[in-house]
């Protein structure tokens, strides 16, 4: 017998759903797909409940209900996603995904998981296993034009503000991550203004308190999109 309990998981309005696809490719735990032509939640356990999803339908139909449900199980999904076939997948207009995949193959300004937000990000989420993780200032993808050339390829992505957001809730959800997923660095990409230091001093802390010896790299954008400072070597190490 499966176990329930109350918890925050996705509803869907299908008087209000068209049926788009646009929140199938925002959830990066697949727990979302188009049937008879209405979006639907195909497992309570494939959603983490966080509504990486709700600002990407264009209808409104998606909403965060608290119900008995079960468990978001990581394990679940990261065999659910591994047995997915991308090849053989259709997107709502009945059109293969692989047309889609071609067309957006040249396009380096697509991140390759959702959420990026840090606060919407589950600490053991799939996408950060054995991940070089790149944690980034609000502001760096607009003041670096080649930000998703040089510095997000091949990296995991997270997204933090350390001023207007809150330093302990952010600095938490990244000792989290630091302490419950096996990333193998992190590099802190910010810009060259007092206030955007922090999220270096986020990540050090994070690292200290996760209990783990992560290489830590730390990158300055200048406010006209020059890099001031790369430093592509430098390691956190615990205190002894």
């Amino acid at each position: 017998m499966t176990t329930k309990v109350n918890r925050n998981i996705v509803k869907i309005d299908e008087d209000k759903c068209n049926g788009c696809g646009a929140c199938i490719i925002s959830c990066a735990e697949g727990a979302l797909q188009v049937i008879n032509g209405k979006a639907k939640l195909i497992s309570d356990k494939y959603c983490d409940g966080l509504g990486a999803c709700l600002g990407e339908c264009p209808h409104g139909a998606i909403s965060i209900e608290e119900r008995a449900s079960e468990e978001f199980d990581v394990e679940a999904v990261r065999h659910h996603l591994e047995a997915a076939e991308p090849s053989s997948r259709e997107l709502p207009c009945s059109c293969p995904s692989t047309t889609v995949e071609k067309e957006t193959a040249n396009q380096p300004s697509i991140p390759g998981q959702w959420p990026v937000q840090l606060a919407l990000v589950p600490p053991e989420a799939p996408f950060l296993e054995q991940a070089d993780l790149l944690l980034v200032a609000d502001c760096v993808p607009f003041a670096y034009g080649k930000f998703h050339h040089d510095l997000l390829k091949d990296h995991a992505l997270l997204v933090a503000c350390p001023k207007l957001d809150d330093f302990q809730t952010h600095l938490q959800k990244l000792t989290e991550i630091l302490r419950h997923s096996p990333v193998k660095s992190l590099t802190v990409a910010h810009m060259d203004v007092p206030c955007c230091a922090g999220l270096t001093h986020m990540a050090r802390q994070a690292i200290h308190l996760s209990g783990r010896e992560i290489p830590l790299s730390e990158i300055t954008i200048g406010i006209r999109g020059d890099i001031k400072r790369p430093d592509a070597g430098s390691v956190s190490k615990l205190p002894a």
